[in-house]
Parts: structure tokens; C-alpha cells; sequence
């Protein structure tokens, strides 16, 4: 493994080549300005036609992780039907939604993007499932989550470069990783750092990523953006598989008028071309109501820089409270109808005994790994190798997975 030469100092500050820090590329005061990057961990020059966050999107993009993003669940496992959502399509989805809503608030879209591609990097196959057999496999040896995952393949598993292993990303896409749903640590939430996961632990004593206070805007958008992408694009998919029918949303709020107001308006109009304007709208009214509620926080509370928006004590980017109660009732709508339906159950108990046997069976018998894997264990059934074996069965796509179960059991 290349041993990287730690800087003196991140690296320097972006500048612009083209508009005064005085006309800061139409952004926002609250807004993070690439020439106030914090920098990298390991020093590079930048580049002259693309910013730092620039610079992170397409690391994240031409990264290995993501492409291995199109063959790993969203819900429906990859076999199961082309056009449902993969966590790569997923992913994209979120970051157009993020970059619209960016746009709209004067934020920094290059660094809304990249932590949205970038969000989901650590998913493990066969979705949250996959995720709760690796916990459980890990439970002895500092468990396993999937955004400490990530952060973990943004700054050791990825490996593409001389001088670093990691992508190198600069501190605010990192910050935003790991603090997009609210700080890691303080006020409500334990002071005790020995409880976050390891590789957040470790990867602080390096680069210290403030885990007591909230995330930049554009973490925070990203994060919503996540929220309202999966919520509507959910339902589109369960309608497609046949899970639920249009009539089983009507009780549903926010949704079921939604779809009352299309089939008004078109009466006769064919079921798919009706899911397809009912989500459009429904996305467009989170988004409104994101945006709107989000005015009302920034005109309050008047933030004049990204670190006031830091220190701010609660989100700035948020929903309203009415929208939060229509959002909790979709969750609960498909947690029950569909995230519990038997078809996607008896695939979920599947993907939890592929994981778990293939965790089993690498971790008592690491020469069974790839020779690359192997070099990084140092016996059986030591904690190390549980970490190994947990970061290559996190890597593998569904289809992967399920061939190595075949091959191996």
C-alpha cells in the first residue's frame, strides 16, 4: 500500500481566476467559497480551470466506488427489473435536485453535487439489509455503518493516486460526508467520541472535521435532497413492481391529493404517464416547500458566512413543519407497504444469510480473499481481518455477492 508523505499544511486556498473575492461568483455570504477551502490533508497545487469542489466531483465520479454504484441495491435488487432505481441512479437523482435547490439559494452546486454522488459510496450490497448482516458480523469489533464507509473509502480504500491513498477531497466534502444529518457530537448527542464509529474516530485525529457543530448548506441540502429523492422515487418503483396501486395512497397526505389533482385533470390517462406527473409534482412541492422554509431560517437568523451557518445551533436548510409531518407519514406509508412486503422481505433475509456466511467464511479463512485483500489480514479471526473482510464485502455488487456465495457454498 503506498505510504503517503503527510504535508506541513493542506493545501493552499483556491483562487479565482476570474471574479474578485469582493463578487464571489454569484454566491451567497452563507455560501462556501472554494478560495476559502480549508484545503486537503495532503497538499496538492490546484488546478487552473477547476475549483476544489470541481476537483471533488470528479474524483468521486471516476472513482471505483461509484461506478460499482449501478449494480447495487436501491430496493429491488439489480435482476430484478432494468428501469427500477440502482444506488448509482439514485444518486444522480439526488444530485440534480441538490444543484437545483443550490442554485436557487446562491450556494456552491459544485460542492451540493459532489456530496451528493458522493453520499452513498459506502452501502454495502443488497441495500440497508446488507448493512444490518455486516453490523451485526462486526458487533465485536466496532461494528459497521455506511457513512462512516464512505468516508472510509474517500480516505483509504480508494486508491488511484502516487502520492495518497483516498481520493483526497477537501475538508468541506469530507465535513459534509460525515455531519449531513446534524453533528456528531454535543448538545443533544454524547460528547463521548469513543462511540462513533471507528473510522470517523480515526480519520478525526488527523483532520479535524468539528464534530460538534452542524455541516455547510450545501451538506445540508444535500441531505434533504437525498430525502426527496428517495421518498418519491420509492413510490414510483412500488407502483411499477405492483407492491401498492394509486387507490392505496389516498389516505396518504400530500400524495394522495397529488394524484387525485393529475387523474382530475386528465381523466382515462394511463397509469404510468399518471405516476410519472404525480412524482413530478410531489417533487416539486418538497422542493418549494425546502426552499421557502429555508428563506424564512436565513432571512431569521442572517448567517454572513459558511462557519455561521456552522455555528448556528439548528438547520438552516429545512422543510416546514407541515411538510416534516407529510414526510413522516410517506415513510411510514412505505416502510409498511413496501419496504415490508414480502416480496422485498423474503429477498432481504436472503441478502442477510449471503452476507453473513460470506463474512464467515473470509473471516476464518482469509486465504480465501483476493491476494490484495490478503495482504492487508493478519490471521484468522484477529479484528483487522474483520475490518478487511468487512470493507471487501462492502465493496461487492449485489450480483458480485451473490456469485461469490454460489461459487464458495
Amino acid at each position: 500500500m503506498t505510504q503517503p508523505l503527510r504535508p506541513a499544511s493542506a493545501s493552499p486556498p483556491f483562487e479565482p481566476s476570474h471574479e474578485p473575492p469582493d463578487r464571489p461568483q454569484g454566491l451567497a455570504p452563507y455560501a462556501c467559497k472554494p478560495w476559502e477551502s480549508r484545503g486537503r490533508l495532503y497538499a496538492e497545487a490546484e488546478a487552473a480551470d477547476r475549483s476544489p469542489f470541481q476537483r471533488d466531483r470528479d474524483r468521486v465520479i471516476h472513482s471505483t466506488a461509484f461506478r460499482r454504484l449501478k449494480h447495487k441495491t436501491q430496493v429491488f435488487v439489480y435482476h430484478e427489473g432494468d428501469h427500477y432505481r440502482t444506488r448509482l441512479t439514485h444518486s444522480l437523482e439526488v444530485s440534480q435536485i441538490a444543484r437545483t435547490i443550490g442554485r436557487q439559494l446562491g450556494l456552491n452546486e459544485d460542492l451540493a453535487e459532489a456530496l451528493a454522488l458522493a453520499h452513498d459510496l459506502g452501502h454495502t450490497p443488497f441495500g440497508h439489509a446488507g448493512e444490518e448482516a455486516l453490523h451485526g458480523c462486526m458487533k465485536d469489533y466496532g461494528g459497521f455503518d455506511h457513512n462512516a464507509q464512505t468516508l472510509r473509502i474517500l480516505t483509504k480504500l480508494e486508491q488511484r493516486y502516487a502520492a495518497f491513498d483516498g481520493l483526497n477531497l477537501t475538508w468541506e466534502s469530507l465535513e459534509g460526508v460525515v455531519k449531513h444529518n446534524g453533528p456528531l457530537l454535543g448538545g443533544s448527542k454524547s460528547k463521548d467520541i469513543s462511540l462513533l464509529p471507528i473510522p470517523i474516530q480515526e480519520f478525526n485525529q488527523e483532520f479535524d472535521l468539528e464534530l460538534t457543530s452542524y455541516a455547510s448548506c450545501e451538506a445540508q441540502v444535500a441531505a434533504l435532497s437525498d430525502d426527496i429523492a428517495y421518498n418519491n422515487h420509492d413510490i414510483d418503483d412500488g407502483l411499477r413492481a405492483g407492491l401498492f396501486a394509486p387507490e392505496d395512497l389516498a389516505e396518504v397526505p400530500l400524495v394522495g391529493p397529488v394524484f387525485a389533482e393529475i387523474e382530475a385533470r386528465y381523466p382515462g390517462l394511463e397509469r404510468s404517464r399518471l405516476i410519472h406527473e404525480a412524482v413530478r409534482k410531489l417533487i416539486s412541492l418538497m422542493v418549494g416547500d425546502l426552499l421557502a422554509e429555508t428563506r424564512r431560517r436565513l432571512a431569521e437568523h442572517r448567517p454572513e458566512s459558511a462557519d455561521a451557518v456552522r455555528h448556528l445551533g439548528r438547520p438552516i436548510v429545512a422543510f416546514s413543519e407541515e411538510m416534516q409531518e407529510h414526510d413522516r407519514a410517506l415513510k411510514a406509508f412505505l416502510f409498511k407497504r413496501m419496504y415490508r412486503h414480502y416480496k422485498v422481505t423474503r429477498m432481504t433475509s436472503k441478502a442477510k444469510r449471503v452476507v453473513r456466511e460470506l463474512f464467515a467464511q473470509f473471516f476464518q479463512e482469509p486465504d480465501g480473499l483476493p491476494p490484495e485483500w490478503q495482504a492487508r489480514t493478519n490471521g484468522a479471526g484477529t479484528p483487522r481481518t474483520a475490518r478487511v473482510v468487512a470493507d471487501y464485502i462492502a465493496g461487492m455488487t449485489d450480483g458480485y455477492a451473490l456469485r461469490e456465495h454460489e461459487r464458495l457454498f
